[in-house]
């Protein structure tokens, strides 16, 4: 599944590509793909002939700020699993799991394509609260890159949870946008095992925490995010973060620092990487 780095990989491609470009019309080919509204002509009538003004991210989720003379609104995206948005020319060859084209002029397209068909898009018209149609929004915890991300708010997320760290860290109403990779990466590079109890960090176990899912996302975003399977920016380019992985996907293979094996466990049916020399209980690291 993408998450923050990959999505903000294809939001600031977005951003290069797309901005002030009028949406001219538009094609669903999966029904389905259209969460809101239900009409998937009122989908279509809804967004075009408006211009992108920009593209926000909010967790795993992209807002384009819709503009048009009278009004604005806004057209939502989750890639979800394979979700993946392709800025291509109208006559590039049209991949089988197409499910969603946005088009623009003459000559461009924006493609929504999506082999596990969970991804989700909507329109939000103007003058609706983005919240009240996009639920997921509401109950999103605190962006790892905002101010509000502080040491004291994720210990206060943490505390008092009889639940291992790694699962904790999946949980969108603790952070926002991290998902199974990065919270691998962040932990390794706290120094924390996956299955350490939230109620048994230490602050400055958390201080660490903190400063690793910055920096891990941030190495991320600069590689331009991470492809293990169907991950493509928005101009059909690979993530190069896997190369230099810490822990994650790499069971079996020498720790990076210390050349002990790395491990993998599941945790609430999600697989964990980790460094048995490296990450320890008490998350103590050189």
């Amino acid at each position: 599944m993408p998450e923050l780095p990959e999505v903000e990989t294809v939001r600031r491609g977005l951003n290069q590509l797309t901005l002030n470009q009028e949406i001219t019309g538009g094609d669903v080919l999966l029904d389905r793909t259209i969460a809101y509204p239900f009409s998937v002509g009122e989908f279509v009538d809804g967004i075009k002939n408006n211009t992108l003004a920009t593209w926000h991210r909010r967790g795993k989720y992209l807002l384009a700020e819709l503009s048009s003379p009278s009004s604005t609104g806004w057209l939502g995206v989750h890639l979800r699993m394979t979700g993946q948005l392709l800025w291509l020319h109208r006559d590039e060859p049209l991949h089988k799991h197409t499910r969603v084209r946005l088009f623009f002029g003459e000559q461009q397209e924006l493609r929504f394509v999506d082999q596990r068909t969970f991804g989700k898009m909507w329109w939000v018209p103007p003058g609706v609260a983005v919240e009240s149609i996009m639920t997921g929004l509401a109950t999103l915890a605190a962006d790892p890159f905002s101010a509000e991300f502080t040491v004291e708010y994720l210990a206060l997320k943490l505390q008092n949870r009889r639940r291992p760290i790694k699962t904790a860290l999946l949980d969108q109403s603790v952070v926002a946008g991290l998902g199974n990779i990065y919270a691998d990466e962040a932990l390794f590079q706290s120094g924390i095992l996956p299955e350490t109890l939230c109620i048994d960090l230490q602050l400055k176990q958390i201080e660490r925490l903190r400063t690793a899912i910055i920096q891990v996302l941030e190495t991320s975003i600069e590689a331009g995010g991470t492809t293990f399977s169907n991950f493509l920016s928005v101009q059909g380019v690979n993530g190069n973060y896997g190369g230099v992985a810490w822990v994650y996907n790499r069971a079996g293979e020498p720790c990076r620092v210390c050349d002990t094996p790395i491990m993998r466990i599941r945790l609430a049916g999600r697989s964990s990487h980790f460094c048995p020399q490296c990450q320890t209980l008490r998350g103590v690291r050189s």
